[in-house]
C-alpha cells in the first residue's frame, strides 16, 4: 500500500472521501497492518499521520470504511485541496519518528490536533 519515498515519508495512493465523523479514519484492519509493517507496532493507539495536499492529518482506524480509503471530515477535506471526492490521490505517510515529531509539535490537524 505504501512504498519508501523519502527520509521522512512513505508514498501511497488511497481513495480520499468525505464522511460525517469528527476525525479522519481508514479501514481498521489496514490501519493496524500499516502500523505493524511500517511502524513496527500494531497495538499503539496513536494515529498514523498522513499528508494529503499540504495538510498533515492524524488518521485513526475505524469500522465501516472501505479498504484503501481514507475518510475525512468535510472541513479537513476542504483543507487538502482534493477535488471531486471520492478521488484516488497520492498520500504521504509520515514515518514513525516523523509522525511522533509532528504530533509532539502540534503540527498535525492545524493548531489543535484534537480538532481532528
Amino acid at each position: 500500500m505504501f512504498e519508501r519515498f523519502s527520509s521522512g515519508y512513505y508514498l501511497g495512493r488511497l481513495y480520499v472521501e468525505p464522511h460525517e465523523d469528527d476525525r479522519a479514519v481508514m479501514h481498521r484492519e489496514q490501519h493496524g497492518r500499516v502500523r505493524e509493517d511500517l511502524y513496527d507496532d500494531a497495538d499503539d493507539p496513536a494515529p498514523l499521520v498522513m499528508k494529503i495536499g499540504s495538510t498533515h492529518i492524524p488518521v485513526h482506524g475505524a469500522d465501516g470504511v472501505p479498504g484503501r480509503t481514507v475518510a475525512l471530515p468535510e472541513a479537513v477535506l476542504a483543507a487538502t485541496g482534493v477535488e471531486n471526492p471520492p478521488a484516488l490521490s497520492e498520500v504521504l505517510l509520515a514515518k514513525a519518528d516523523r509522525a511522533s515529531q509532528l504530533l509532539d509539535l502540534g503540527s498535525v490537524g492545524g493548531a489543535d490536533p484534537a480538532d481532528f
